[in-house]
């Protein structure tokens, strides 16, 4: 009994003197919570005295939360507006991190591969295009029996960067979305039922008979749900992957801020719906422990991290832009 005692006293006295482990905490984004949620675990392993706590509240969420600085980091698959920067207390940077594709999931009698396009998927998020088999889905599948099922669009339901890739797409492929509903984090959804995060909706469209959504192709894969081939602005059907999401942007332009879009790309194997993602941080970091802690571990993601991108079904960053976001990492203060 007393040599019990005194191993409680020992590991007591231990767990007194050891180091505290220092917390960063962050939100946002559903659309990249595979890949970080992946980053902080091998990071532990590299640096144990840190640990990283994310919430995926969505990109909406993790905007406001960084702009109050309730978190020590967000993160967004939508570029913050001027507006919101404005809101910032002081510079907020967009360090982009990894891409990946929007992809169209759906649940039809014997998952049949399904080709779309904008304007058949603008349709069908408006709510004119409303059951399976109607002519603007027939047409582009001339040898797929499509079923007189009602179409049940699933969407999200929180503020979400995933939504704004896929409205950002709609708005460049239909006049009439671009008019009536727009892009956004955030739109007045004609139709549907709403779903929270890219699981909700995954979920949902699992769960529902006829339903079609948007997830990001991680939550695809995982929940078995098939997917369609897009047509993109060359003209050609692309199925969603790694390399077809690399292809896109390898075409875009990305300005010195880092926000953009690499939608609808005009590269002839670029999948049409596909973003970055970025995290918001602080130019000048109020805490300096986190600060230094918070700029090893992104100088780690672009070293290593990146490597583990594809086998999560994310695109890493080519090295020209992974060059350019570790200066502007390097340029935090703390």
């Amino acid at each position: 009994m007393k040599n019990f005692i005194a191993l409680i006293a020992l590991a007591a006295c231990t767990a007194a003197t050891s180091p505290a482990q220092m917390l960063i905490n962050g939100a946002g984004a559903t659309f990249p919570q595979q890949i970080y949620t992946k980053w902080f675990d091998e990071y532990q392993k590299v640096d144990p005295s840190v640990r990283f706590n994310y919430q995926g509240i969505g990109s909406g969420g993790g905007q406001k939360q960084i702009l109050a600085e309730t978190v020590d980091f967000g993160a967004s698959d939508g570029p913050m507006s001027d507006e919101n920067l404005a809101k910032a207390p002081r510079a907020l940077w967009h360090i982009p991190t990894v891409a990946g594709a929007v992809a169209i999931s759906y649940n039809v009698d014997g998952n049949p591969q399904l080709n779309l396009d904008g304007p058949a998927l603008a349709g069908i998020f408006l709510g004119t295009v409303t059951k399976w088999n109607d002519p603007a889905i027939a047409a582009l599948n001339p040898d797929v029996k499509l079923p007189d099922l009602d179409i049940v669009v699933v969407h999200r339901s929180d503020g979400s960067g995933t939504s704004f890739i896929f409205t950002d797409y709609l708005s460049k492929v239909s006049p009439d979305w671009k008019a009536k509903v727009g892009k956004g984090v955030s739109v007045s959804w004609p139709v549907g039922l709403g779903g929270k995060g890219n699981a909700g909706v995954a979920g949902q469209v699992k769960q529902t008979p006829g339903a079609i959504g948007y997830v990001e192709l991680a939550y695809a894969h995982q929940n078995k749900l098939p997917f369609a081939n897009l047509k993109n602005a060359a003209g050609l059907f692309i199925t969603p992957t790694v390399d077809s999401v690399t292809a896109a942007l390898a075409s875009a332009t990305i300005p010195d801020d880092f926000r953009f879009s690499m939608v609808n790309s005009p590269g002839t194997t670029a999948y049409p719906i596909a973003g970055t993602t970025w995290l918001l941080v602080y130019a000048e970091q109020k805490d300096h422990d986190k600060g230094e802690k918070l700029v090893q571990f992104l100088k780690w993601a672009y070293s290593d991290g990146e490597k583990l991108a594809p086998g999560l079904d994310y695109a890493p960053l080519p090295d020209d832009l992974v060059k350019r976001a570790l200066a502007k990492v390097g340029a935090i203060k703390y």
